[in-house]
């Protein structure tokens, strides 16, 4: 039998009435933004299922453009979402999706542009209580949490890259929670994705980069 605390029942201090459709929208585009390098210039989210029925009475629209601009679940800036995207010169827009229904309730998917023409993809879902898990990345199926610090790192699903990954995070005394591998197929684009207990240092970015395999490296600090 799994446990679950009260704080899992009652969810994290938030801004709306849902925990899942509130704070765990904001908690997914808060962790989708900080994978692509800003400024962000426009933003699209797909909704399914509930999602989808209820985002705009429920406020997971104003949730999700909060996220993607960095504010916390407790920031009162998200009642104002909109207006403050508008001023930011952001550009938004919700796309229900009713026809795909084999897929978990409370999905949404995340199309970011950048102003350097940078184009990723993030799919997550809002599992309640304020938790979420981000299952896709431009198309590549993942699996992590954003609860910990995080190196997402884009690889070619080459010899010796992992080795890289893990010298470079020894180096620099980082201690490793959870580490997946996640990749399109052999020899494909591989996602490697590393969990942390504690603060990511400075720089490890630029060292993970050193391998001519690596593609990008992105830092998810909890």
């Amino acid at each position: 039998m799994s446990f679950i605390s009260v704080f899992d029942v009652l969810g994290p201090n938030m801004i709306g009435p849902s925990s899942s459709h509130t704070a765990g929208a904001v908690l997914i585009a808060n962790v989708a933004h900080k994978l692509l390098a800003p400024p962000l210039k426009k933003v699209d989210f797909t909704l399914y299922g509930s999602f989808a029925k209820t985002y705009h009475g429920h406020g997971t629209d104003r949730a999700l453009l909060g996220g993607i601009m960095g504010f916390s679940t407790d920031d009162l800036c998200i009642r104002d979402s909109f207006r403050i995207a508008n001023e930011r010169g952001l550009a938004f827009s919700f796309t229900p999706d009713e026809v795909e229904t084999d897929i978990h309730p409370n999905t949404v998917d995340i199309r970011m542009e950048n102003a350097a023409g940078q184009v990723m993809t993030v799919r997550g879902e809002s599992l309640g209580g304020g938790k979420m898990h981000i299952v896709r990345i431009n198309g590549v199926r993942v699996d992590f949490s954003g609860e910990y610090a995080s190196v997402v790192v884009v690889q070619q699903d080459k010899p010796g890259v992992v080795a890289h990954i893990t010298k470079v995070l020894s180096d620099r005394n980082v201690n490793i929670a959870f580490m997946r591998l996640f990749r399109e197929g052999k020899g494909d684009t591989a996602y490697s994705i590393i969990e942390s207990d504690g603060t990511l240092p400075e720089g490890i970015d630029e060292e993970l980069r050193a391998n001519p395999y690596i593609q990008d490296v992105m830092i998810v600090q909890s």
